[in-house]
């Protein structure tokens, strides 16, 4: 499978996975899974057919692993970033001390002022390292990194989450609670 096919079947299943799945008639269960062989059968009716093993090759090699099978393999959902209603029915958990959001200047001013906001999602995310917050932050041009006080944060009664593919997934960061440049 070559690249560009892969990005653009994940693109594919990031739209009908985590916003739109009404659009090729998919349903998705309150915990954001679907049945693999409707997402097939739909993809093919809707003029974009994958494949099972370019599915099953999207979902291993997505380096940012955005979709996960359930355990008989029979599922799919997103792992996070819908902005549809799903309970992933993720877990709290404690965070590590620092977590950090990658974003851009023009960003800085609200941020400043309001914090850290899940806008059309429904969790602010945040990633585990810098390296990683800087390549989300440079999707949109050139990256800002900003620190989150996580464990001040959980002291303060903020739950934290943990996605399959490691991000981190949080309400809202106040601004008391972030360093920015």
């Amino acid at each position: 499978m070559d690249e560009r096919r892969v990005v653009k079947v994940s693109k594919y299943l990031s739209k009908h996975l985590r916003h739109q799945p009404e659009r090729i008639g998919l349903t998705l269960d309150p915990a954001g899974w679907t049945a693999v062989a409707d997402l097939l059968a739909a993809t093919a009716a809707h003029d974009f057919p994958i494949t099972r093993d370019e599915l099953a090759h999207v979902v291993a090699a997505n380096d940012k692993q955005r979709f996960a099978f359930d355990e008989t393999g029979e599922r799919i959902r997103a792992s996070q970033g819908h902005s549809i209603p799903v309970d992933l029915d993720l877990p709290a958990v404690a965070p590590p001390e620092v977590l950090f959001h990658g974003t851009v200047a023009g960003s800085l001013p609200t941020i400043r002022r309001d914090g850290l906001l899940p806008m059309n999602r429904h969790a602010v995310h945040l990633s585990p390292d810098e390296e990683t917050a800087t390549r989300v932050g440079a999707r949109r041009g050139r990256p800002v990194v900003l620190t989150v006080d996580a464990a001040g944060m959980a002291a303060a009664g903020h739950e934290f989450r943990v996605s399959a593919n490691g991000v981190w997934l949080v309400d809202a960061v106040p601004p008391p609670f972030l360093t920015l440049p």
